[in-house]
Formats: structure tokens, sequence, C-alpha cells
């Protein structure tokens, strides 16, 4: 947060001498007067800095300008001052990862996809656009990611005609991409209607309004993460082992961290073997604080990070839970009562449950859903691991059965590989 500065106003007693007793002033060919010495060993005087009532969150003030509040306030001497204060500050708005549509973001030529804000936050009020560059790259990698899904589908509408053969045959490309008995029989009703009200006679054309058939199925599940409408945000992260919860957890910290946001991490996953350690290494890179215990309680855990964030004032808590298959229903009962305790130590908490699921699995990741959403009331999902695999369809699946918002879907390793979920993008890039 910038720092404000102002000279002290002089009091009543200090107030300037009448005219009268005012001293000529020099002939306007005077040379200046001499700077007086400051006596050995005294430092000059700096101007005094206005207190704030509060400190706020400046990083969602402006959540571009993180590191350049940060210089300021580390060298408030030399910090640049504004014109002039204004009289009151308005409220801070909440930052939210959100698609494109939410932020009004600039469109892309027709023939090109609507560009999404890359993360975070560009579904912020003051979010800035991302460049048509980045936009263009994270296409790229999505349309290479979903390639093995969108292959078997995209075969189909290769033939002259549109007759109930084609319908066949793009029946099971999406049943074989695990798009699921339901949202199946969903596309394909809402396909012959579109077919019918478009008149189309091309099976190309049909391709067409496959895509935006599938883009309003699947756009409910666009909505937009908010970060700071509470302090701190409590985010609480579960997933079966091997979904890519602590490393999807890595990315969002280093993101978060990135626009000036304190995080801390909560080290709940006492069970495998390194998750401490995994974690800790994400917090190191990010230069973040981290509450952990060797083989302590993950309750105790969490309660403790949540607490350390109130005291500490911090922006977001991260708490990593143990991975865990849903079968495993003692395993389900401890994730619970690490809900339970979480909000003991805060009211309002947790304000996010997300659960991590792995795009490789398929029909399993709906599963998958319905059992954590059922224990704890899920807010969100991160879909991982896109890329090669040929069953992206399960998310037109979840959107038929179980629609939990998609906050951001993964196609590989790499930072830049997270990315929030636009569901034009989505099926435009899965029939490319």
């Amino acid at each position: 947060m910038f720092s404000f500065f102002k000279k002290k106003t002089p009091t009543t007693a200090e107030a300037a001498p009448s005219p009268a007793a005012a001293p000529a002033l020099p002939p306007a060919d005077a040379p200046p007067p001499p700077t007086p010495a400051l006596p050995p060993g005294a430092a000059p005087a700096a101007p005094e800095a206005e207190s704030l009532a509060a400190k706020g969150m400046g990083w969602l003030r402006n959540p571009f300008g993180g590191k350049a509040a940060a210089a300021a306030d580390a060298d408030p001497v030399h910090a640049p001052a504004p014109a002039a204060a204004p009289p009151s500050a308005p409220a801070a708005a909440p930052v939210s990862f959100a698609p494109s549509a939410a932020a009004g973001q600039p469109t892309l030529p027709p023939s090109s996809l609507s560009p999404l804000p890359p993360l975070p936050p560009a579904g912020s009020a003051a979010g800035q656009p991302a460049s048509l560059a980045e936009r263009k790259g994270w296409l790229d990698r999505l349309k290479t990611g979903l390639r093995k899904t969108g292959s078997s589908i995209t075969t189909v509408f290769t033939g002259t005609q549109i007759n109930d053969a084609l319908y066949e045959e793009l029946e099971e490309a999406l049943l074989m991409a695990d798009t699921g008995v339901k949202a199946t029989q969903h596309l394909l009703a809402d396909l012959k209607r579109r077919v019918k009200d478009a008149k189309a006679t091309e099976p190309a054309a049909v391709k067409g309004l496959l895509a935006d058939a599938l883009t309003d199925l699947l756009k409910p599940l666009e909505k937009s993460l908010v970060i700071g409408q509470y302090t701190p945000t409590v985010i609480m992260v579960a997933g079966v082992n091997g979904a890519g919860k602590t490393t999807s957890i890595g990315k969002l910290t280093k993101h978060l961290a990135g626009e000036g946001a304190a995080v801390l991490l909560a080290a709940a996953d006492t069970f495998r073997a390194a998750a401490r350690e995994q974690l800790g290494v994400w917090a190191d890179r990010n230069t973040v604080e981290i509450v952990s215990q060797e083989g302590g309680d993950p309750s105790a855990v969490s309660f403790d990070a949540v607490t350390a964030g109130k005291a500490r004032r911090k922006d977001v808590v991260l708490v990593d839970t143990a991975g865990r298959l849903p079968t495993q229903l003692h395993l389900m009962q401890e994730l619970q009562k690490i809900r339970r305790v979480v909000t003991k130590a805060d009211a309002t908490a947790p304000h996010e449950v997300l659960l991590v699921i792995d795009g490789n699995t398929g029909q399993n990741a709906l599963a998958q859903v319905r059992a954590f959403d059922d224990a704890l009331q899920l807010t969100g999902l991160i879909v991982t691991k896109l890329d090669g695999t040929a069953k992206g369809g399960v998310l037109a699946a979840i959107a038929q059965e179980r629609p939990i918002p998609v906050y951001f879907i993964g196609v590989g390793e790499k930072l830049e590989d997270l990315e929030t979920f636009n569901a034009r993008e989505f099926a435009q890039a899965l029939l490319t």
C-alpha cells in the first residue's frame, strides 16, 4: 500500500506573524540564503508520514502494483507522494479469478476464440487483459491437450450426409470420450434441434452446432473464484492421491504471491510420505509462510493455520488435506472433521472447498465429485492432466449431473499450464 505524506500543519501558537512584524523581502536579484549547517552527527529531518486508519489490502486495490507498493513501504522517505490524498478511500474490491466474459475483455477477430484472462486476477475490476500472444499460447496448449479426445469426435463429421448413421457414430464417440449417458443424450437431442432450426445440410456445419450445444451445457461451470471478501480467505483443498492436488496448490500460491497477496500454507496432509516437504518446497519458492507438524493431527494443523492467518492478517490460507479415496469412509470422516475444526477457528470458514480431479480418470472423476460433494459441500473444482487424455468429455458429464463450478483446468506441469475455465474455449478446442 502506498504511503501518503504531508508536512506538519502549524498550530495556532505557530501561526504566521502579522504583516507589520514580517521582515522585508530581499531584492529579486539577491543570492539565495545559505543552507544552515547541521550539527555534527545530526540527520536531516524526514517528512512525517500520515498515519492511516488501517492498512487494508492494497494489493486488492491495485493488483498489478503489488511490487511497487511493497517498494514504497520499504523505503517511505523516497516513496513518491501523490498529488492529493482523497478525502475517503473507497472500499477495496475483491479480486476474482473469472472467465473473460465477466471481465469485459477485448474480443479477438471472428475467426479466433474469445480471450480468457490469465490467472490471476483478470476477472477483477482492476484486472488487465492478457496479451494476444499469451492467449494464443494457452489456446494452442489446450487444443494440443484435448487432441486425443477431440479427434475421435471430429472424425464423425468427415462424411457427406447428415443422417442417422452420423448421429449414431457421434453418440459412440461421445460415450468413448466419457461424456456420460445423460450428457450424451442431452447433447444429441439439442444438436438435432439446432440442425433442424438452422436447416443445416453439411456435416461441417453440424460440428459448429455441436460446439454451440456443448458450450451451453458447460456454461454453468463458469464462475469466479473471489479472493479478498474475507480476511483471510480460507481455501480447503481435497482430492485423491495422484490427482495433482499439492502441485495445483503450489501453482495457485505462485500466482497469488506474485500479485502481492500474503499467503499462508497449511500442510495438513500428514499421512503421505514427503507431502509436507513437497509443500515446503513451494513455500520456499514463493517465499510464503507454512504451518506444519511432522506426524501431527491434520485437524490441529488446520486450526493452527487459520488462527495464525487471522492473527497475522494474511490474505489467503490454503489448507492442503491428505489425499484419499472416497471409498475410505474413515478418512472421509476425518476430512469432515477438518472442515468442522476450521469452522471453529473461523465461523465463516472455509470460504472455498475445492476438489482436484484427474481428467484421465473419466467417469471415476464424476464419482469422486459426487462423494466429496456429499461429504464437504464443494464450491469448486480444479481439473488437471487434460493433456493427452482421451476422456476430456467428463466435464460434460459433470455439468449434466453435478454442475459444480470449474475454477481452473490444467494441461501440463508448468505454471502457465493452469488457467481459468471458459466454456466456449473448451468446446472449440475440443472440436478443432
